[in-house]
């Protein structure tokens, strides 16, 4: 199965020029909490969560009026529509990330959640894989 089959193509993107709070009012209106960061031509430049927010925002000191860019993730990770969901979850799971953006010509058409392979009886093993990987500390706990 592609991820055009099981993507999420009505995303809502914002660009670097909006505010830490404009993004969170976005995000809490929508109920989402990843909104990919595009420039004017639909290019994704980054993409942000609402732990970025958190802890690249308020924890660094930013003020809700700073721009968005200052937190956003800017290493982004991505897929096309193409690709196997297979190829989505080895990227959720190596990279311990939940949600893809999809890349097409260079422009944002979709994002793929670890919950659109979840629900897809086939992909279970898969996804529970790769939330178990994402699942996992970043440092040992004490």
């Amino acid at each position: 199965m592609k991820v055009r089959e099981i993507m999420t193509t009505h995303v809502s993107a914002a660009n670097t020029s909006d505010t830490i709070d404009e993004i969170s009012r976005k995000m809490k209106e929508l109920n989402v909490g990843t909104i990919p960061i595009c420039d004017h031509q639909n290019h994704v430049v980054g993409i942000v969560t609402d732990r970025d927010i958190v802890v690249r925002g308020i924890g660094d000191g930013y003020r809700s009026s700073d721009k968005i860019e200052n937190v956003m993730s800017k290493e982004l990770i991505s897929i096309t529509p193409d690709s196997h969901v297979h190829e989505a979850a080895r990227l959720m799971a190596q990279n311990q990330i939940r949600r893809l953006p999809v890349i097409e010509d260079g422009r944002l058409i979709g994002i793929v959640a670890i919950g659109d392979l979840a629900v897809r009886n086939v992909y279970v093993d898969d996804a529970g894989r790769a939330l178990s990987d994402i699942s996992l500390p970043s440092r040992p706990m004490m």
